[in-house]
């Protein structure tokens, strides 16, 4: 599978349940918000958190290349698997079209080593 390293660094963030979530940046390459009755979550660019966020900085993001098709399975799973066995923590984000992989920046290195050695492909960057 291929897989795009994105260029700049990202943050998860954490608002109060209830707050309203941010509006993403004109030029947001990712900017996720997924609202639950416990909390609303922000992944965006190191850079654009929300203030009042909780942040935890410092994840790289692997967009799977191309659009998946709905009936294909175990995408996440070929891709955290190796990334499992090496120790390194994922954080996940889909789309309607495609998964996103963000790993700590730190573990970057790491990750596309597991990743490549399972046959996966990293581009970008």
């Amino acid at each position: 599978m291929e897989l795009r390293l994105l260029s700049r660094e990202y943050s998860v963030c954490r608002l109060p349940a209830g707050s309203t979530p941010p509006a993403p940046p004109p030029t947001a390459e990712l900017y996720g918000v997924t609202v639950t009755a416990e909390e609303v979550s922000v992944v965006c660019a190191a850079g654009d958190e929300p203030s009042e966020a909780r942040v935890e900085g410092g994840w790289s993001a692997l967009r799977v290349a191309g659009e998946l098709d709905f009936s294909l399975v175990g995408i996440l799973s070929s891709l955290t698997a190796p990334l499992a066995e090496a120790g390194v923590s994922v954080f996940a984000l889909s789309t309607f079209d495609t998964d996103y992989l963000l790993v700590r920046t730190a573990d970057l290195r790491r990750a596309s080593k597991a990743l490549e050695a399972r046959g996966h492909v990293i581009t970008g960057g």
